[in-house]
């Protein structure tokens, strides 16, 4: 009996997980401006304020309209769902080689400084075709923010 309650604490325990982590996932701001709140309506007072369109943010919780978001600083708020859009861009936590192609084996364009924000523009489970600035080109998925 005692062996049959361990085993079913650690199947409650694993499963909250499972459910806690599907329930994260990425999006990105819509606008140049964008509020973080202390709590979740707009009668709480304003924490900090984003101001860089397209920033990855991963939204970790929600109630009603909006939704608790964390950075790649750790900095966490709420923010109003409208302000929030689906993913299309990456924070580059290491520096990274643009590739022409999805191999490393390929022609080198461009060297990115670790923060960068890149722009999504197709993802399969290895590399990302981004573009940056004047760049269009592959990075690994490794050590990225967003994905």
């Amino acid at each position: 009996m005692q062996k049959f309650l361990i085993i079913l604490v650690f199947l409650l325990i694993n499963s909250s997980n499972v459910i806690s982590k599907e329930n994260n996932y990425f999006l990105s701001l819509k606008k140049n401006k964008v509020y973080v709140r202390y709590g979740p309506g707009k009668n709480y007072p304003i924490k900090y304020i984003y101001k860089k369109k397209f920033l990855p943010i991963k939204v970790i919780d929600k109630k009603d309209n909006f939704r608790r978001i964390i950075d790649h600083k750790k900095n966490s708020g709420w923010i109003h769902q409208i302000m929030l859009r689906k993913l299309n861009s990456l924070i580059i936590l290491e520096e990274k080689i643009v590739f022409k192609k999805n191999s490393k084996f390929s022609k080198p364009l461009v060297k990115l400084e670790k923060g960068r924000l890149v722009i999504i523009k197709k993802c399969n489970p290895n590399w990302c075709r981004i573009q940056t600035g004047d760049y269009i080109g592959w990075i690994d998925t490794k050590n990225v923010w967003g994905i």
